[in-house]
């Protein structure tokens, strides 16, 4: 029987989307960026690099290159058995904290799968989910098995969204929470076991 090459599984279409819209989206921030450095380095605008405003922008366009970054790991396509070493890890990680709303840590050492990044990426949302108003997050990877501890003085409990991890009946998430239902699918392609907690004070996923 012939194989049907017209269709694409329904996971593999989505990471393809995911590229075409992060790199399309890349683009037009990039032209953003070259026009600040030109603004900055023009005779015809003395100071202008030190202004509020031109700041501000500088530091958005910064921040939504850098989520655009750790999306494109986290919901694009991975190819083959690419490696990732642990500086470019860092700096995906880095988008997360440019908002200044979490601090990240990062305990590891050599390099690493695309695909582990792409679940450290889905996991560091899910954190992200729970600590909405701040935080600190611990990345550590040991004999091959990652564990993310986030804390923080306030953490948003949702376990029926977090049993997507583990659980009984996970809820439907909305479009600002896929990640759960991304991440669970991420592990299981991978048959990995994944483990989590949570309490008022924090939340840990481990794989």
């Amino acid at each position: 029987m012939t194989p049907d090459t017209t269709r694409i599984a329904q996971a593999d279409l989505a990471q393809l989307l995911g590229s075409r819209l992060c790199h399309d989206l890349v683009s037009p921030l990039g032209a953003i960026g070259n026009g600040v450095e030109l603004l900055e380095m023009s005779p015809e605008f003395p100071g202008i690099g030190a202004s509020p405003e031109l700041m501000l922008i500088a530091e958005s366009v910064a921040a939504a290159r850098a989520r655009i970054q750790l999306f494109r790991v986290a919901f694009g396509q991975v190819q083959g058995d690419q490696r990732v070493s642990r500086a470019s890890l860092a700096q995906l990680l880095d988008g997360f904290s440019g908002q200044g709303r979490l601090r990240v840590q990062l305990e590891a050492e050599g390099d690493f799968a695309r695909v582990e990044l792409r679940m450290i990426m889905l996991a560091m949302m899910c954190l992200e989910s729970a600590l909405p108003w701040g935080g600190a997050v611990t990345v550590v990877h040991d004999g091959g098995r990652w564990r993310l501890v986030g804390q923080a003085d306030r953490v948003k409990q949702d376990p029926a969204l977090w049993a997507w991890l583990g659980g009984d009946d996970p809820r439907t998430p909305a479009p600002s929470e896929v990640h759960f239902a991304l991440l669970a699918q991420a592990l299981a392609d991978a048959n990995r076991q994944p483990a989590w907690d949570m309490d008022e004070k924090g939340a840990e996923i481990a794989f």
